[in-house]
């Protein structure tokens, strides 16, 4: 489509329902994916950012997840309920929160790993196409970001 032709109107041709309603979709696979292990989708988010690297600052967490720290406290404030991660003040700097993993926390991810396959499973696409469909949203959501910051 060139750049001067109009955009259809109708909802169902709107990129944005599309990644909304796919989403939707996502989020019922994971749903059920996820109750085995007790998690939310966003608290999935923040266990896969702890294993990758432990003993981070809430906002290093809230800048990988894209969620402002009034909505990221209340979910670290469960997953610390729930013996999963720990949360102390920071020896240098007050103001900061270090999250770590507990024991809990850490095993959790030997349970989570069958994850992304079921993922690949639900969406049937071969994994090349998986990855080329995620670069590109990668792509689109910095151009997103990038214009909103303009």
């Amino acid at each position: 489509m060139a750049r001067n032709t109009p955009f259809p109107q109708q909802l169902d041709q709107q990129l944005c329902f599309a990644l909304y309603s796919t989403m939707l979709g996502f989020n019922k696979v994971y749903r059920d994916l996820l109750k085995d292990l007790g998690l939310t989708y966003p608290q999935y988010l923040v266990m896969m950012v702890l294993w990758e690297r432990d003993d981070l600052t809430v906002g290093e967490i809230s800048e990988r997840v894209f969620l402002d720290s009034p909505t990221l406290t209340p979910l670290l404030k469960r997953l610390q309920s729930s013996g999963l991660i720990d949360r102390t003040r920071s020896a240098v700097d007050e103001r900061q929160v270090l999250v770590t993993l507990t024991d809990a926390g850490r095993a959790l991810k030997a349970r989570s790993a069958h994850l992304p396959q079921c993922i690949a499973t639900a969406a049937d696409m071969p994994v090349a196409e998986i990855l080329d469909l995620r670069d590109r949203l990668l792509a689109l959501r910095g151009r997103m970001f990038g214009h909103a910051a303009a």
